[in-house]
C-alpha cells in the first residue's frame, strides 16, 4: 500500500473539482465518499442533492472562522492511498477505516480528539482513495503534521499486515517517482506495456550506459527516438534537458516532455556528468595500484562479453571488500552494463534481461555517497557493449553472453546483501528480484554452449574423466559429490581438461575459481565453476562441438577463437593481476 502526501493547496474546491471529477483522462468512474469527519458530511458523487460548494463550505468552516490574518495561506492538506496491483479489491467500508487509520497516524485527526481537523475520503477507482482535509482544527489551532509522510508510510506497513496486502517495503527517498494514475489510465488506454515515464526512463538508462560526453548522451537520445528540449542559460552554458516520447500526446495534442530528475534522481544532467569526472589516481580493486587507464572501444560482441564478465568479476570484490563510497558505484555502474546487455542481446534473452535491468534501475541508488572515478571499469564495460552491437545468441556471442550473464548474478546477489546490511529494504528487494530474472535468462542463454561442453565431457576418455573427478575430489571434497550428480559434470570435466591442455594447472585454477565467490546460491555449481574457469583461463566459450574436435596438438583456426590478450596495460584479465 503506498500512500503519498501531495503539496499544500490553496483552494479546497478546487481539489473537489478534481475528485469528483472525470479526471484528465476520463479514469475517474463512480467517485463517492466513504468515510469523513462527519457521518453527515454530504457526498455530492452519491447525493443528488449535495454540491461541491456544500462539502467545501462545511471543510473550510474552521478557516473561514479565524480573522482573515491568521489564516493559512495553504491550508488544503491532500494524501492518496493507493493498493498494489495484485492486493484484493477492498470494499467501501476497508477504505473508510484505512482512511480513519491515515488521518488518526499523521496527526489530522487523532484518535480521541473532538478538536481535530475536518476531513474528507474520497474513492474513485478501484485501487485508492484521496483525503482531502484542512489544516485549521475545531479549536482554531493549526494540525502538527510534521513528518506526516514518514507516519503515513509507517501506518501503510500496518494496514498491509492487518488486511493481508502485499508488504512493501519503506523507502528512503531516492527512488523515481511513480507513475500517477492518470498515466496508468492512459497506458491501459493506448496499449502500452508501460507508462510514458517508465518508458522515457528506460530509455536514457540505456542511453546513459557507457556514455563519456554530453554530445554522445544526446545523440543517443536522438538516436533512440525521442523529443529532446535542451534548457539553456543566458550564457549558452547547458542546464538541463527534457524529454518525450513522439507519440505521448496531451489533450491539445502536444507532447508530453519530462525533465531528466523527474524520471529518476540520478537522470538530472548535472547527475549524469558526475559520471564523467574520474579522479586523477583511481585505484585497482586489490588496493595494489593505479587502475589501468580506459581502454579503446572493442568491435566484437562476444570479446566485449568476456571482457565485461572480467570487470564484473572485479567489481564483486570492491563490493565485498571496498568502501562504502566505491560499493556504491560499482552497484550504480552495475546498472549501466545491465542496460547495455539488454540493449544488445538476443532476442531469446532480451525480455529477461530487459526486466532485470529495468528492476535493478531501484537497487542503483541509495543515500551512500557514490564515488566516481572507481567504476570506470564497468562503465568501460558497458560502454563496450554498447559499441560491439548485437550479439547474434549464438556461437561465441551466445556462449560469452551466457558467461556474463552468469556473472551477473553474482553481482545482483552482492548488490543484494550489501544493501541488506545498510538496511536499505527496497534496494535490496530490487536486487534480488533482478537477479532471479537474470537466472531465467541465464537458462535461455546457456542451453547451446552447455549442451556442446557436456557433449565434450561425455566423449573423454575414461582414464581423462577419472583424473578430473580426482581433482574434483581434492580440491572441493564437501561440494564433489553434489556436483557429480549435476547435469553440468561432464561440462565442467571438459573445462578442466581443456585448461590442462592449454598448459594450465587446472587444480590451481579450480581451487582458485572456488575460493574467489560463494557458490551456495548457485543453480548449478558445475555451470559456474565453468565460466569462472573459462574466464580465468582465456579459453574459448564455445570450443568446437565434438565432430569437429581437431587432433591432440592442433592449433584452432575460425573466427570463434578468443583473440590474444594484449601484456601488462592491456586486456589481461583482472583475477590475474590478484
Amino acid at each position: 500500500m503506498i500512500p503519498r502526501v501531495h503539496a499544500r493547496g490553496t483552494r479546497t474546491i478546487g481539489l473537489l473539482h478534481y475528485l469528483y471529477g472525470p479526471g484528465t483522462h476520463e479514469e475517474h468512474v463512480d467517485p463517492h465518499l466513504v468515510a469523513a469527519w462527519d457521518g453527515l458530511a454530504p457526498d455530492p458523487g452519491r447525493d443528488p442533492g449535495a454540491t461541491y460548494g456544500d462539502l467545501q463550505r462545511l471543510l473550510d468552516q474552521p478557516v473561514m472562522a479565524l480573522p482573515e490574518s491568521r489564516r493559512p495561506a495553504e491550508h488544503v492538506w491532500h494524501l492518496s492511498v493507493r493498493a498494489a496491483p495484485e492486493d484484493p479489491i477492498l470494499s467501501d467500508e476497508q477504505w473508510g477505516e484505512i482512511a480513519r487509520r491515515m488521518v488518526a497516524a499523521t496527526g489530522i485527526a487523532p484518535d480521541g480528539d473532538d478538536a481535530a481537523c475536518r476531513w474528507a475520503a474520497v474513492r474513485h477507482a478501484d485501487d485508492h482513495i484521496h483525503i482531502i482535509a484542512t489544516i485549521v482544527r475545531e479549536d482554531g489551532r493549526q494540525a502538527r503534521l510534521r513528518q506526516d509522510g514518514k507516519r503515513s508510510q509507517a501506518e501503510a506497513r500496518k494496514i498491509e499486515i492487518d488486511y493481508g496486502l502485499r508488504r512493501l517495503h519503506t523507502g528512503d527517498g531516492t527512488a523515481a517517482r511513480r507513475p500517477t494514475s492518470a498515466e496508468h489510465h492512459k497506458a491501459q488506454r493506448e496499449g502500452r506495456e508501460r507508462t510514458a515515464r517508465e518508458e522515457l526512463r528506460e530509455t536514457v538508462r540505456r542511453a546513459v550506459a557507457g556514455t563519456a560526453s554530453t554530445e554522445e548522451f544526446f545523440d543517443r537520445l536522438a538516436a533512440a527516438g525521442l523529443l529532446i528540449r535542451k534548457r539553456v542559460a543566458p550564457s549558452g552554458d547547458l542546464l538541463g534537458y527534457k524529454v518525450a516520447l513522439p507519440d505521448d500526446r496531451n489533450k491539445d495534442g502536444e507532447p508530453v516532455f519530462y525533465s531528466g530528475s523527474k524520471l529518476a534522481p540520478d537522470l538530472s544532467l548535472p547527475r549524469i556528468r558526475e559520471r564523467w569526472a574520474l579522479p586523477a589516481e583511481p585505484t585497482s580493486a586489490d588496493g595494489s595500484g593505479p587502475e589501468q587507464p580506459a581502454l579503446p572501444d572493442v568491435t566484437g560482441p562476444a570479446f566485449a562479453r568476456r571482457r565485461a564478465a572480467a570487470a564484473t568479476w572485479q567489481a564483486l570484490l570492491i563490493i565485498d571488500h571496498g568502501d562504502d563510497g566505491t560499493a556504491a558505484a560499482q552497484i550504480a555502474a552495475a546498472g549501466e552494463v545491465l542496460d547495455a546487455l539488454a540493449k544488445t542481446s538476443a532476442a531469446h534473452t532480451r525480455a529477461e534481461l530487459r526486466e532485470a535491468a529495468f528492476v535493478f534501475e531501484r537497487a542503483s541508488r541509495s543515500h551512500v555517497k557514490v564515488v566516481r572515478g572507481h567504476d570506470r571499469a564497468l562503465r568501460q564495460a558497458a560502454r563496450d557493449l554498447v559499441h560491439s552491437g548485437p550479439a547474434l545468441g549464438r556461437g561465441e556471442d551466445g556462449a560469452t553472453t551466457a558467461m556474463l550473464i552468469d556473472m551477473a548474478f553474482f553481482l545482483a546477489i552482492a548488490a543484494a546483501n550489501w544493501h541488506a546490511k545498510k538496511h536499505h529494504s527496497q534496494q535490496a528487494a530490487a536486487a534480488r528480484q533482478a537477479a532471479e530474472h537474470l537466472r531465467a535468462a541465464y537458462q535461455a542463454a546457456a542451453g547451446e554452449p552447455m549442451a556442446v561442453l557436456r557433449q565434450r565431457g561425455q566423449r573423454l576418455a575414461l582414464r581423462a574423466r577419472q583424473r578430473q573427478a580426482d581433482l574434483l575430489h581434492e580440491v572441493l571434497p564437501d561440494l564433489a559429490a553434489r556436483i557429480q550428480t549435476e547435469p553440468g559434470w561432464p561440462a565442467l570435466a571438459a573445462t578442466l581438461d581443456d585448461a590442462r591442455r592449454a598448459g594450465h594447472d587446472p587444480t590451481a585454477l579450480l581451487a582458485d575459481a572456488a575460493r574467489r565467490r560463494e557458490l551456495d546460491t548457485a543453480t548449478s555449481i558445475s555451470d559456474v565453476l565453468v565460466w569462472r574457469l573459462r574466464r580465468s583461463a582465456h579459453l574459448p566459450a564455445l570450443p568446437e562441438r565434438p565432430h569437429d574436435t581437431p587432433a591432440r596438438g592442433s592449433r584452432r583456426q575460425g573466427s570463434a577463437a578468443p583473440r590474444a590478450l594484449p601484456k601488462q596495460g592491456g586486456l589481461n584479465d583482472p583475477s590475474r593481476r590478484r
